[in-house]
């Protein structure tokens, strides 16, 4: 047998950051900025252990309640403003080696002010390093948005500018088209992934061969000022990017479903109203909503419930035409759902529930599977389990139902 890779991630967290104070378990789109670090390492098929390295017990613990290891506190001379990233690893490294007898075959760096980081950013590393033995290391770098070519130095106040790099096959390289000019790269500080035997031989976070891994330039994000903060959130928030998300669990499909609990408005409907000069309110749904429920509560034992903050009598036409239980007027959605599947003896394992707004997120925590339709707020996206590909009232209950149904076929 092969056997497997013994990869350690570090998550380097001290607690005196200055520009931004507490930084690393400041939230950051709703949850704390480390969190981002550690969620991407536990959901890495490839690494087998995530320690933070901190000198902060309050650091430590929030570390802990996300998945972390803190196995040891950093010394406080390790966790200066002038500290670089070497002592941290040796620290690390020779502290399970003594108390622990750990010696891993890799260790991988996660910074926590490059949080956003692409799903299967870690594993791609490992597996690049893993496939060239001659590599000390792997780094993820992006396309460098200018080009050092055409960058400048000024030794001293009032001297002449002078280029800042040369080419012996260009005279004037900052005087040359781009496309003329080496393609250069930038490193991030999304993944490291180094042999330990580098930093502890060699005294070095890299080594001399250091293997590119390349990164959608979409995802730089480097963290320093409270400016930056906040124009990274909103891209979590809203660039709809494909990356590893605190907010989002991504828990596996209930093997047994009894219950699927739907809001009205957004998910059955398209989330508009037409009302009429008396106040009288139309909706649209969908046809073949109905008919998937109908397939389902025929093949299976599996009942539909709506839970609507709005009383109106259209939901309640709407839910009798199709056989639907249903509870209007509810400010609290969650604590209802709770009552119900007390008083019902279910477990909340075997309950689905499918929300488009920010007060379904109650009930998404409370249910053992979440899902939203492909119009639902980014937030209520961010959380869910699942996003279906069609629209609330255009077809995503029924798109709901073919998963459920399709799984008898496995």
């Amino acid at each position: 047998m092969v056997k497997k890779l013994e990869v350690l991630a570090v998550i380097p967290a001290r607690g005196g950051s200055k520009g931004i104070p507490r930084k690393n378990i400041r939230p950051f789109a709703g949850y704390p900025l480390i969190s981002y670090s550690i969620t991407a390492s536990l959901r890495s098929k490839l690494v087998t252990r995530t320690i933070v390295s901190t000198d902060d017990e309050e650091i430590a613990a929030i570390a802990r309640e996300w998945g972390a290891e803190t196995p040891f506190l950093r010394p406080a001379e390790l966790a200066q403003d002038q500290t670089t990233d070497l002592p941290v690893f040796q620290h690390a490294l020779n502290w399970l080696k003594v108390h622990e007898n750990y010696n891993p075959d890799l260790v991988i760096q996660l910074r926590p002010t490059s949080p956003i980081r692409p799903l299967n950013c870690i594993d791609g590393a490992v597996e690049l390093l893993t496939d060239h033995p001659e590599a000390d290391s792997v780094r993820g770098v992006v396309p460098s948005g200018q080009n050092p070519y055409k960058m400048w130095v000024i030794p001293k106040k009032g001297d002449p500018m002078q280029p800042l790099l040369r080419l012996a096959t260009v005279s004037e390289p900052y005087n040359a088209p781009r496309q003329e000019l080496p393609a250069t790269y930038w490193q991030t500080g999304h993944i490291d992934v180094i042999r330990p035997e580098v930093i502890l031989e060699k005294a070095s976070m890299s080594g001399e061969t250091i293997l590119p891994y390349m990164i959608d330039p979409m995802f730089t994000v480097d963290i320093d000022t409270l400016f930056d903060w906040k124009r990274y959130e909103w891209l979590v928030r809203y660039g709809n990017l494909e990356m590893v998300d605190p907010a989002s669990r991504r828990r596996q499909f209930p093997g047994k479903v009894s219950l699927v609990v739907m809001d009205f408005d957004g998910v059955m409907t398209d989330n508009r109203v037409w009302v009429d000069q008396d106040g009288r309110e139309q909706v649209a749904a969908s046809r073949g909503d109905s008919m998937g429920i109908n397939l389902v509560s025929r093949s299976l034992p599996i009942k539909f419930m709506v839970i609507s903050t709005e009383t109106n009598p259209v939901v309640t036409a709407r839910c009798n035409k199709i056989g639907v239980e249903v509870f209007q007027g509810i400010g609290d959605k969650a604590t209802t759902l709770q009552e119900i599947l007390l008083k019902r003896s279910l477990h909340p394992e075997e309950v689905v529930f499918i929300g488009n707004d920010v007060n379904d997120l109650g009930c998404f925590e409370l249910a053992g599977y979440s899902v939203a339709p492909a119009n639902a707020e980014n937030e209520v996206k961010r959380q869910a389990d699942l996003v279906l590909d069609h629209s609330g009232g255009a077809g995503a209950i029924r798109e709901f139902c073919d998963l459920i149904l399709r799984s008898l076929d496995r």
